[in-house]
């Protein structure tokens, strides 16, 4: 039963379609996975084990039925603790919202219920979601599959080592600057940011309201592209409770359509140095897509290191302003990080009105000319972070002598992610190689606002050439 949890999402629906397994053995595997490797790792925080195993037994029951099943049918995911789910806790891994239980699934967890899917709990976060590692008062730590003294990210930290570790097939996280893309590049996983408005972010705890729409998206994790794919097709559509809503259709794009598109990669963005073996990442990738008989050159955007500027007033200095009201006098119940990242930012002069307007206005701007750029180059391949996981509690990182910091003004390690929260595009990661230390790294691949199939067809090219290999705890036996 142990063989089920190592399957793809994708290949358990055909199973379970095929009545070659059934949604019960599904269940069963993971939960018995659940049980024995979370207490390790500490993905999941709220389950109702009962009523998940009554969900598999009426998903069963449809099966023998001969109901027509969804494209997810059977298949057993895992949702991040800042979405809704019915009955489970929504708390934002923060003491100030404990005991915070959702009244209704969001609409995405709606959808994808209605896919088939059957959701085994939610995942832990950092406090308010507000780090790229994920720990909070009132859970503890979450670890790294690859090695327990190691963050597998943040925020969507629990969502990557459940999935790393086969706890879950696939799940949902959020990205407001690499939340779901640096934690699967740490996990060595796959994910998807989209274009904000395609997947619906109604149900998200903190909203995506304001100056956060542009930015905050959820989207889909997985252990392959085609089975975040899955996942974004199952989701995917407008629903007016999200401000960034468009009726954009799904569409299929071949690998030959893919094929069609220039790619253009850069190794480093000129400003925050990366690893050796990220470069060497990058380079494999735009090697493979060469050998698949794409056009690949090197180009690298001249306006991205320019983003980091409006992305910090819009989600670092706005976010002060939101989170300062709900944390003020609560400060015994602040996990540290929250506290760092919160005082990291009150060290700068009082937002105005001029700083948001100027901030917004520069980020248009350079959405426009990065647009303007990515007319010869529709497709781009870069790192996702200038260094694999790190240990717990780390703060700097030393680079061919330079200095990258967690929380850096200049060099920051994981500005790539967040240049393309600021600009709006979409962008996916696909694992490609390890570190010196064994360590997963993932690379990158960014399309153009609203071609998430041209951006996953990409992807998917990548994923069949390197892909999941997994850390040594998912191939264990019981």
């Amino acid at each position: 039963m142990s063989d089920l949890t190592r399957l793809s999402a994708s290949t358990m629906a055909q199973q379970v379609r095929a009545r070659k397994i059934s949604s019960v053995e599904l269940i069963d595997a993971h939960l018995a996975r659940i049980e024995r490797l979370n207490p390790q790792l500490n993905a999941f925080v709220s389950m109702d084990v009962e009523g998940t195993r009554r969900a598999a037994q009426a998903a069963e029951e449809a099966a023998m039925r001969g109901d027509e099943l969804g494209p997810l049918h059977g298949v057993p995911v895992s949702i991040k603790s800042s979405i809704d789910v019915v009955g489970l806790r929504c708390e934002a891994g923060t003491k100030i919202r404990a005991g915070n239980v959702a009244q209704q699934d969001a609409p995405l967890v709606a959808r994808l219920k209605a896919a088939g899917a059957v959701v085994l709990g939610t995942t832990n976060v950092p406090e308010f979601l507000m780090a790229w590692e994920t720990d909070n008062l009132l859970y503890g730590r979450t670890n790294s599959p690859w090695d327990l003294e190691r963050t597998p990210g943040g925020s969507s930290g629990g969502e990557a080592a459940a999935i790393a570790a086969g706890l879950s097939a696939a799940g949902v996280g959020s990205d407001g600057g690499g939340s779901i893309r640096v934690p699967a590049h740490f996990s060595g996983i796959c994910g998807l940011k989209p274009t904000p408005g395609r997947v619906p972010a109604t149900g998200h705890f903190p909203e995506s309201l304001g100056p956060f729409a542009p930015l905050g998206v959820v989207g889909p994790m997985a252990r392959t592209i085609e089975d975040v794919r899955l996942m974004f097709e199952a989701m995917a559509g407008a629903d007016w409770g999200d401000t960034s809503a468009a009726p954009v259709p799904l569409r299929r794009v071949s690998e030959n359509d893919a094929r069609e598109l220039r790619v253009g990669y850069f190794e480093d963005d000129g400003c925050v140095p990366v690893t050796d073996e990220t470069r060497v990442a990058v380079r494999a990738a735009a090697d493979a897509l060469r050998q698949q008989g794409f056009d690949v050159v090197p180009f690298r955007p001249d306006v991205l290191p320019q983003a980091r500027r409006p992305w910090n007033v819009m989600f670092g200095r706005c976010g002060q302003m939101v989170l300062g009201p709900l944390v003020a006098g609560r400060e015994a119940d602040q996990h540290p990080i929250l506290k760092e990242l919160l005082a990291s930012i009150g060290t700068r002069p009082p937002l105005t009105a001029a700083d948001l307007l100027n901030a917004w206005l520069e980020r248009d701007v350079l959405r426009l000319q990065l647009l303007a750029q990515m007319r010869q180059f529709p497709v781009l391949l870069c790192p996702v972070c200038a260094i694999p996981a790190f240990r717990h509690g780390e703060r700097r990182w030393t680079i061919g002598g330079t200095t990258v910091e967690y929380l850096g003004r200049e060099r920051d390690a994981f500005s790539y992610a967040e240049y393309f929260n600021a600009l709006g595009n979409p962008a996916a990661v696909v694992p490609v190689s390890r570190s010196a230390e064994g360590l997963p790294i993932g690379v990158q691949v960014v399309g153009r606002p609203w071609e998430e199939e041209e951006t996953l067809a990409v992807a998917a090219v990548l994923d069949r050439a390197f892909g999941f290999q997994g850390p040594p705890m998912f191939h264990e036996s019981p």
